[in-house]
């Protein structure tokens, strides 16, 4: 476990370089993601314009666990269209170096304080089904499993099914239905210009690359 201090960031057009380098690196550790070490097809042109157009909204957000300007993982949440608009896509993943240091729960955190402040009802998203550890760190804030999807990822010419899982938020009172985290507490989300340092509680677990970013 490493337990140096790390800061929760949120993106901004000028990380798109090392963000880029960064998914390539994670996208070789695990068969967690939906993609390898080639990372995202995205030009760099391509990725700041991504990142330029998350800044500000209330609808995207991508935030960077950071450690000496290092990004060591990255939670994003992005609002559907039209009918889900209530609904919001989560993706989280982490540097293997860094499983178990606390950035997971922290990213997680970030994420949910930005989904209460602007009006998400109903967060989505879809984890390997034998990726336990993760799954444990989500049920702890309140996600609940859908269903199984079989086949949803083919690898090398081996199926695996993938558990999609959703979290129901009250925002009526901006709690969380069924939330028992780790005790990170964010009382608002971060704009661009701001961070969060935090360490790790004792208690809280950390997910083994959760499933999909982007």
């Amino acid at each position: 476990m490493n337990n140096s201090l790390f800061v929760i960031e949120r993106a901004q057009p000028e990380d798109a370089a090392v963000l880029l380098d960064y998914l390539k690196i994670i996208g070789g550790e695990t068969d967690n993601l939906s993609f390898g070490a080639e990372g995202v097809p995205l030009s760099l042109e391509a990725e700041q314009d991504y990142l330029r157009a998350q800044c500000d909204s209330a609808d995207n957000a991508q935030y960077f666990a950071k450690v000496d300007g290092e990004i060591i993982g990255t939670a994003s949440l992005n609002r559907r269209s039209n009918r889900m608009s209530h609904r919001g896509v989560f993706g989280i993943s982490l540097k293997k170096a860094w499983w178990g240091c606390g950035a997971a729960p922290a990213l997680m955190e970030a994420i949910l304080a930005f989904a209460r402040e602007n009006g998400f009802e109903q967060l989505n998203l879809e984890v390997r089904s034998d990726n336990a550890r993760a799954i444990h760190l989500y049920e702890k804030y309140g996600f609940r499993k859908l269903c199984t999807f079989p086949r949803f990822f083919k690898i090398n010419g081996e199926y695996v099914d993938f558990d999609l899982m959703n979290l129901e938020l009250n925002p009526a009172d901006g709690r969380i239905e069924g939330n028992t985290g780790c005790g990170y507490l964010l009382q608002r989300h971060l704009p661009c210009d701001q961070t969060w340092e935090a360490r790790k509680p004792q208690e809280a677990e950390e997910p083994r690359q959760a499933s999909q970013t982007r």
